[in-house]
Parts: C-alpha cells; structure tokens; sequence
C-alpha cells in the first residue's frame, strides 16, 4: 500500500512518538540488567548496592506503607508548590509593575535563593512542633518561590513597550492591557517556572523530613531504614520518591501543553 503525501507525515510522527517512549526504557532494562549483574554475579555487598530484584520485593511487601509515605510527602510538597508558586506570580506581577517593588524584592529573593535546607528544615520544625507538617511546606513553599518569581518576572518583562502603547492607542485599560498582551506573553515563562519548582518542591519536602518533624513521610523511612541497615528497604522508598518527583513533573508538563495550545487556539480565532 502507497503512503499519500498527507499520510506519510502522520506515520513519521508516530515513529518518533514510540521511538521516544521506546528509548529510555530500553536504556533503563539496560541499566537494570547491568545492576543486578553487578550485584549477582561480581559480587558487590547488598549495603553498597542492593540488587533490582531485591528492591523490587520489598517494594511490594511494604507497599502499604509506601503509598502512605508518598501521600503524605505529595501531600506536602503539592501545599508547597501552590502556595510558593501564588505568591511568586503575584510579586513578579508587582516587580513588574512598579520599580520600587522591584528593586526591594531583588535582594530578598537572592536571600531566599540560597538558604540551605539542612539548615532551615530543624529550625522550622523546632519551631512548629514535631507533630506539625507546617515547616516542610513551608520549605517546599520556599524552594518554588524563586524559580517561579524568577521566570514570571522575566515573562512580564517580554512585552514589548510599543505594543503597551498601540493598545493605549486603542483607548484599552490597564486590565485589557495586562490580559491581552501582558499575560499571554508570560504563560510559557510561569509554566516553565513552575515545572522547575515542581521537582524542588519534591526534593525540599523528603530532605525536610529527615530532620525531625512528623515521621511516616518517605526522607523519614529512607533515612530509618538505611540506620536499621535495611537497604534494599531504603532502595524501595527512594523508587517510591523517584516516581513522586517524575508524577509532579509530568502533570505540570501536560498542563503547559494544555495552556499553550489554548492559547494557540485563542490566537488563531
């Protein structure tokens, strides 16, 4: 059977889809293979590398109590990310509209940048109680903050000044001015934003549980398990929280394609 012109496009398409779906897991048997014959056959200690398929079970036998883990540090790093992602919108939108604001907030957001985790993490939770999840979202809250501030404001900062002026020309407001030019222009840069702060937001909440605070979340296992020398255990929450930071990523992924192609459609009509 003959490709048409308008077919042969739609099937290279879909080679590249499954060629793209194809490729890491096939690198990632790879890996896998070459782990456990590390492990089985060089001989390499279970405490310095457990094997596949040891992880693998107990990965199923504590299945129960990862699902609540990973709930619970979603849970916290999900409250982070809206909250840190909100509040960076709207003091970009503010940086972005008046220079005083703009000028203040620079070194605060430099400070907050590089405030260690291991530092602040015992701190709020001594402060919060050990029986309060508040200091880990609010740690996760910290950690999305900057890059969504940091990329809004340079989304904001991407209009150009004659089309601010040909819409004043067109007698439109401020809000018209913002809602047709401004935001449309900024919406890749805050989901960018938000896709980087979505994998902080992960990263911030299991390191924040390592160090007091509540226990039941997956830094909380991952670090008793390894101090009881249950390492493949241990392996098991790190999957658990590798899947957790790879769902985050994903969803606000799907949800920049979502918002671009909306725009793209409201461009077009």
């Amino acid at each position: 059977m003959v490709l048409t012109l308008s077919e042969k496009p739609r099937a290279t398409a879909s080679q590249e889809s499954a060629l793209r779906i194809l490729a890491p897991v096939a690198v990632g048997l790879v890996v896998l293979g070459v782990w456990q014959f590390l492990v089985s056959v060089v001989g390499i200690s279970d405490y310095l590398l457990p094997s596949p398929v040891a992880i693998a079970g107990q990965f199923i036998e504590f299945f129960p109590s990862i699902v609540a883990a990973t709930g619970m540090t979603g849970l916290n790093a999900l409250l982070g990310l809206i909250v840190g992602s909100l509040l960076g919108i709207l003091l970009a939108a503010l940086a972005a509209g008046w220079r005083p604001i703009d000028q203040m907030s620079a070194p605060i957001v430099a400070s907050l940048a590089v405030i260690p985790i291991v530092a602040l993490a015992p701190v709020l939770n001594s402060m919060f109680g050990a029986d309060s999840q508040f200091g880990r979202q609010a740690i996760a809250g910290l950690a999305s903050f900057v890059p969504v501030f940091i990329n809004t404001l340079r989304g904001f900062r991407q209009t150009l000044p004659v089309h601010r002026d040909l819409m004043k020309v067109y007698a439109a407001s401020s809000g018209q001015i913002v809602r047709t030019v401004t935001l449309p222009t900024a919406v890749p840069f805050v989901f960018t934003g938000i896709r980087i702060a979505s994998s902080l937001a992960v990263i911030s909440a299991l390191v924040a549980e390592y160090f007091g605070g509540p226990r039941g979340g997956l830094g909380g296992l991952i670090s008793t398990s390894a101090a009881s020398s249950a390492y493949p255990r241990a392996w098991a929450y790190v999957v658990a929280s590798i899947v957790l930071g790879l769902v985050f990523f994903l969803v606000t992924l799907a949800l920049e394609r979502l918002a671009t192609r909306s725009r793209q459609r409201s461009s077009l009509s």
